[in-house]
């Protein structure tokens, strides 16, 4: 009790440097946390995210490209894929379901995609998760000019059921480029946490013959989604398209391509983490430099106390407890800075690509960052410590001259 006593008492007698220590230990702390957390939900989110299929099927490109594009719904589109591709691959027999997509306009900045009722009908985004669609709409006919839009994309535009509007060519929003067709929405589709979410969707052949494009294309695609009935299956495909063919790439599986992605960018987190430590040993330093540069002014004080019978040791461990407790304090705000800066890492995420990381769950880095920060401090804490426990109580408690 009276150690606790005399780091309290130092505590509220030295408010303004602990209060700077202890943001300081907040920032780099929180930092610390979100970095790794982020890294950590980036990774296992995106090579999970697969649109429920196992394999993306599109002309002569990088399979990253296909799955961007196509799972994504960035990059652009490397080329099309004809008719009769479109029907082989629906017809092979190890295939459960081959989803045809088609892009290449967007109505101010969002992707239109063009598909086929299978998506409402057959596919899973997850297991056991079908796309539906809020209560009073429908999904889209095909043949007409209506849209089913993603729900992140459906809030952003202020779009609703019996909404119109005109699309606009390319990928890229230009006013000049509008097309004359006009699309209703049908449709909005409740949240998947998914890119689809930032997709409007129309039927294919709405975008295959828009006005303003190229006739001579108009039942290619962009790609084809696959579902695939067996792993076995894979291998058989991607002899035969990527091994064996060169007009055709088939990107299986989908996670293990998007996984090279974060191989290549990997150092990326490193330079991040290595900043995140960084900036925590500069604010546990702090807390070393705030103690040791006030024992000057403590030195008389420390020397009361020795006099009344304090031993060295509670006057080594009253030091090295306060740089603990000032730690431990900054961790209890850490939390807080940690929750800003998820979340606005969490929205920066959803909107560039629609996935939605969880970044309020448990992860070892929580418990493991405060617990490591609060021994660094510590372990700093022993050098003014040792200084205070060295002192001299004659010396300290003589009169000035």
């Amino acid at each position: 009790m009276t150690l606790l006593l005399i780091v309290w008492k130092s505590l509220r007698q030295h408010l303004v440097s602990t209060l700077i220590s202890v943001m300081a230990i907040a920032l780099a702390g929180g930092l610390l946390m979100a970095v790794w957390v982020v890294k950590d939900e980036s990774g296992r989110t995106f090579t999970g995210v697969t649109g429920g299929f196992d394999a993306v099927l599109g002309p002569r490109s990088s399979k990253l490209q296909l799955v961007l594009n196509s799972i994504f719904h960035l990059e652009e589109s490397p080329g099309n894929l004809k008719a009769e591709d479109v029907a082989a691959i629906a017809a092979n027999p190890n295939v459960a379901l081959a989803l045809p997509i088609a892009v290449g306009d967007n109505y101010r900045g969002w992707r239109l995609v063009g598909t086929t009722l299978d998506l409402f009908e057959r596919v899973e985004y997850a297991p056991g998760h079908k796309f539906r669609i809020h209560p009073g709409g429908r999904p889209f006919r095909p043949g007409h000019h209506e849209a089913v839009v993603g729900a992140f994309a459906a809030g952003q535009l202020g779009l609703k059921v019996g909404d119109a509007f005109h699309p606009f060519h390319g990928l890229i929003f230009d006013e000049a480029q509008e097309h004359a067709e006009d699309y209703t929405v049908t449709g909005i589709f409740m949240p998947t946490g998914t890119p689809a979410d930032r997709v409007i969707w129309i039927p294919m052949e709405g975008l295959q013959t828009m006005t303003g494009h190229n006739a001579k294309f108009a039942t290619d695609v962009s790609a084809v989604l696959i579902k695939l009935r067996d792993e076995a299956a894979g291998f058989q495909m991607d002899m035969m398209y990527n091994k064996r063919g060169n007009r055709l790439t088939l990107a299986w599986p989908i996670g293990a391509t998007l996984a090279k992605l974060f191989d290549k960018i990997a150092w990326v987190d490193k330079v991040l983490t290595l900043v995140s430590y960084l900036v925590v040993v500069v604010a546990t330093a702090s807390i070393l430099a705030s103690i040791y540069n006030s024992l000057n002014e403590r030195r008389r004080e420390i020397a009361i106390l020795r006099a009344l019978g304090a031993r060295r040791s509670t006057v080594f461990a009253s030091i090295v407890v306060e740089a603990a407790a000032i730690a431990a304090l900054g961790m209890v705000l850490g939390f807080a800075v940690y929750a800003a800066i998820i979340g606005v890492a969490s929205s920066v995420i959803r909107a560039q690509t629609g996935v939605v990381i969880d970044g309020l769950g448990y992860h070892a880095v929580m418990v493991a960052a405060p617990l490591g920060i609060v021994a660094l401090a510590a372990a700093l804490g022993v050098i003014p410590a040792i200084k205070a426990y060295r002192g001299d109580v004659a010396t300290a408690l003589a009169p000035a001259s």
